[in-house]
């Protein structure tokens, strides 16, 4: 024991918390912060997924606008800001004509396209049931008008709220932003790398835009094409909806394998409405469109840009559209595209740093 004025006879060893001057509280502290700032930005991450797939559409609207740009300026030299200006105000002008000619008859084939699929769906349903494939083709229709009608009021509740259109303005403004002046967004990415690092970040970030663009590029084209060429040939064979499902069938190019799924279900179901020669001459033309596309449009594409084998594509976007969502869904190939640009240029940094 001690009285008042003595020294206590037991003094604790070792700095204590709020003694941030000694070197290994420091060291500690910092390994701390770096820990709970890892585990708040994965949080932060799992929180705003949805903000950033807008910021990531915007940069593939960006990537789009900017391969617009230089095959502009192939042609005729002008300013940045002005291509990107005739660029947005063609395609604006060109969403309205068409919308405006087939506005009506548009509209009137998605009601009737809803009628068919139903129509189609039952015949499905009591053909199986009839072979003993399914329980009862009663209880069967039931569950798809209930899932139809589920479908159908989501679907209402968003165009009510406006969030698809709010979203998709968003990433236009975004992507027409960064297009702008592109190098200025650059050179803020590479300030917040350590400077060790700015090199081969800008390295890396160049082949990624150049990947996004070709890779683009090449879906665009598998949209045009299929879009035209299965609205007139359906036409052609008299295939009912054929202006529909060419449109239909050209916004679903975009998503690669699901896209091409949704697209052969519905010509098929359409055909088939109409009778069986005209069910064939749809399932023909699905076919030839689909093999055209995978032999011709798309070894050019991936000639120049990351070759994704299907499986790997599948697999993102299942994951992507299980996690994200239908905006998951459409940005999963450029998505994984980019993931592997990023480990191939690893890859050749580390074999290099060894020869």
């Amino acid at each position: 024991m001690s009285d008042g004025n003595d020294i206590p006879d037991t003094l604790v060893e070792g700095p204590g918390p709020n003694e941030l001057r000694d070197p290994e509280v420091r060291r500690e502290l910092k390994r701390a912060t770096v820990w709970l700032g890892l585990a708040a930005l994965i949080a932060l991450a799992v929180l705003l997924i949805q903000p950033l797939l807008i910021i990531f559409g915007g940069l593939v609207v960006a990537a789009l606008l900017d391969g617009g740009v230089r095959l502009i300026h192939r042609a005729v030299k002008m300013p940045r800001g002005l291509a990107i200006a005739l660029l947005v105000f063609a395609t604006i002008g060109f969403l309205g004509f068409v919308g405006y000619s087939t506005g009506v008859q548009v509209s009137d084939q998605f009601a009737q396209l809803r009628a068919t699929l139903m129509v189609q769906w039952g015949r499905l349903t009591a053909f199986a049931a009839e072979h003993g494939m399914v329980p009862d083709a009663g209880n069967v229709n039931d569950l798809a008008q209930q899932a139809l009608g589920s479908v159908g009021r989501v679907t209402g509740f968003i165009g009510s709220a406006f969030g698809a259109v709010g979203t998709f303005v968003m990433i236009i403004v975004i992507g027409v932003f960064v297009a702008i002046e592109p190098k200025i967004y650059e050179r803020g990415l590479q300030w917040m790398v350590p400077q060790a690092s700015r090199r081969e970040f800008a390295v890396t970030i160049e082949r990624m835009g150049k990947t996004m663009r070709i890779l683009l590029a090449g879906r665009l084209l598998g949209m045009v094409f299929e879009g035209l060429f299965t609205w007139i040939v359906l036409w052609i064979g008299g295939v009912p909806m054929a202006l529909l499902l060419g449109i239909i069938a050209g916004v679903l190019a975009f998503i690669p394998n699901i896209g091409a799924i949704a697209t052969g279900v519905l010509m098929v179901a359409v055909g088939f409405s109409a009778g069986t020669d005209t069910g064939l001459w749809a399932l023909g033309t699905y076919v030839f469109v689909q093999l055209f596309d995978g032999w011709v449009v798309l070894p050019l594409v991936a000639r120049r840009t990351v070759d994704l084998p299907p499986a790997l594509t599948l697999s993102s976007q299942i994951l992507a559209s299980s996690l994200f969502g239908i905006l998951g869904l459409a940005l999963a190939d450029p998505m994984t595209a980019m993931i592997k640009v990023a480990l191939e240029r690893e890859s050749e940094r580390a074999q290099e740093e060894a020869a």
